[in-house]
């Protein structure tokens, strides 16, 4: 069976990942136009929060089923890769005046979790946790190719070849390339290839390096988060805008981002600012993840992952290879 992934990042990796552990005979070939893994999976903030996000429906059910199947994938995955994902149980504090919800907590209950805020009450959710996503998709692709699959990079899909309904082959910037079957993974330039209603949802972001360790929890405000990794940076994220792909960092970004992030813990006005970056993150009306079947037998769609491209890898790559299991 040979199969082509169009799209490296932490969706086609895990899928791949996924594929060629449990079929070994399988060709498995992944094709990315730039370089694996950076795109919206790089500029990621990597919390596994489907409580902190307020998930809702069939997406909670798959971000709940996702997050409890990490633990065992990050093991298997890091085992293959031979480093670390950074995945850290740390829990997340969300500011909240809800006194009735079961997890709020409030003044000195609220300081024990973690000192130094500037809000007075929140929900503690311990079961929400992170992962380093840059490390993840490091460690993906080292343990892709400790399994012999085929990484392409820098190798631009121009279109699908169809006849008779079926899939024969994409045309890249390296030639065509053949497959029996297909996965699409294109994240927001999924238009680019197939019409499908996914479009850019343009993310600003920012570290700061925290000497102290001081900030030992996620902080999920309302449109700010902090994500704090164990050697001393903190995530600040994110911004959405729908500006299709106009990249760069802004002065309101930045602005947004630190303002933000200073209200939640002020201590973050003191350090200092280590990198800024932008990524877009791909949007689908709604929210609705595209996952499974397309118009023609031998393409799979793995689409509109939006802000839970991270969490929703490991239950992507098992329903996808389900699916391809269940077309042979």
């Amino acid at each position: 069976m040979q199969i082509v992934i169009i799209g490296g990042g932490v969706i086609g990796l895990s899928i791949a990942f996924e594929l060629a552990l449990f079929h070994p005979d399988w060709q498995i070939t992944i094709v990315e136009r730039g370089e694996i893994g950076r795109g919206a999976s790089w500029s990621a903030a990597g919390m596994l929060a489907p409580t902190a996000e307020g998930l809702t429906g069939t997406l909670a059910q798959l971000g709940y089923a996702s997050r409890n199947l990490y633990p065992q994938w990050i093991d298997r995955v890091q085992k293959r890769a031979g480093i670390s994902c950074g995945y850290w149980c740390c829990g997340i504090i969300q500011p909240s005046g809800d006194r009735s919800h079961p997890q709020y907590v409030s003044g000195s209950e609220l300081a024990r979790y973690q000192a130094g805020l500037a809000i007075e009450s929140a929900l503690w959710i311990p079961d929400d946790s992170q992962v380093d996503n840059r490390q993840l998709v490091l460690a993906l692709e080292l343990a892709n190719r400790s399994l012999g699959v085929v990484m392409r990079q820098g190798v631009a899909v121009h279109s699908l070849t169809i006849r008779q309904h079926q899939v024969v082959g994409v045309e890249t910037s390296a030639g065509t390339i053949s497959a029996d079957r297909y996965i699409l993974t294109t994240g927001a330039w999924t238009a680019e290839l197939l019409p499908q209603p996914i479009s850019p949802r343009k993310g600003q972001m920012l570290s700061v390096f925290d000497p102290d360790r001081s900030l030992g929890r996620v902080i999920y405000g309302a449109g700010i988060y902090l994500v704090p990794r164990q050697d001393g940076r903190i995530i600040v994220g994110a911004t959405v805008e729908d500006c299709g792909f106009q990249g760069g960092n802004t002065a309101w970004g930045i602005n947004y981002l630190l303002s933000g992030a200073i209200q939640l813990y002020p201590a973050i006005a003191h350090m200092k600012i280590t990198e800024t970056w932008w990524g877009f993150r791909p949007y689908a009306p709604q929210e609705e993840l595209i996952l499974g079947a397309s118009a023609y037998p031998n393409l799979l769609l793995a689409l509109g992952h939006y802000r839970n491209g991270i969490l929703l890898a490991p239950i992507t790559a098992q329903k996808i290879s389900q699916h391809l299991r269940d077309s042979l």
